[in-house]
């Protein structure tokens, strides 16, 4: 049985070593949800590295969420170590997890898989999804039409799964863009959840140096933004599946 959208309690990891990052991203998450401010727990990595199940387990439902300038090909990070464990203790305990855009990459590769940083097959801006038949079959995205837009600002890209991991959509250059371990409520997307085509162009904004070559290639990326109708609804469904 799930609990009320009003009494939820939703932990949400950050990696975001700029404020006003940190607190668009919450707003963005906030948004998505549709769940009040005070119910959530917000954790920055960036400030509390020794991250356990303690800051966790009186949450309903963890969200890993998008990280900036970090890179999870970067091993040396003080966070990686506690957090790998976290995840781990969280899949254990069936608590519903999701990861998105860094937290996606995390739960792939200290889980067995890989990711690399590969810049050809770098998204920024407005996409189209595709659902595989599992995707198509999984409750998430029940409700989702195949192809779905979805907003993506990443340089990493997942190149494999490790064990027990399903491919649930995928894009032109982006095999992995949503995934699900076993029949557990552990989903990691590549796109931003978080995000809508508004809120995109916000964060373009604010890491344009990080994603953005220059004038023109900023021009050509918010002519590709439009509206993530589908994609912004999941965040919402999986807190009403699994929490």
């Amino acid at each position: 049985m799930t609990t009320p959208h009003t009494r939820l309690r939703i932990a949400l990891i950050q990696v975001r070593a700029h404020r006003a990052s940190m607190m668009q991203e919450q707003s963005c998450f906030i948004e998505r949800c549709r769940i009040a401010r005070q119910r959530f727990t917000f954790i920055n990595l960036v400030h509390t590295p020794n991250v356990g199940w303690r800051d966790v387990e009186d949450s309903h439902a963890v969200i890993i969420g998008g990280a900036g300038a970090f890179s999870v090909t970067d091993a040396g990070q003080p966070f990686t170590a506690p957090m790998t464990d976290l995840v781990h203790e969280i899949i254990d305990r069936d608590r519903p997890l999701m990861g998105v855009c860094w937290g996606h990459q995390f739960l792939i590769k200290h889980t067995g898989g890989t990711v690399t940083t590969d810049p050809e097959q770098a998204e920024i801006g407005t996409y189209a999804a595709n659902l595989t038949p599992a995707g198509r079959a999984d409750p998430l995205f029940e409700d989702c039409p195949s192809p779905f837009w979805v907003q993506l600002g990443h340089k990493d890209s997942a190149g494999g799964l490790g064990p027990g991991w399903r491919e649930l959509a995928y894009s032109d250059r982006s095999r992995y863009q949503a995934v699900r371990l076993d029949d557990k409520p552990v989903y990691g997307t590549q796109f931003h959840t978080d995000l809508n085509e508004e809120r995109l162009r916000e964060r373009l904004h604010v890491y344009f140096d990080d994603y953005v070559e220059d004038e023109e290639d900023y021009e050509r990326i918010l002519r590709s933004l439009r509206p993530s109708i589908d994609a912004d609804r999941l965040l919402e469904r999986f807190l009403d599946l699994y929490a």
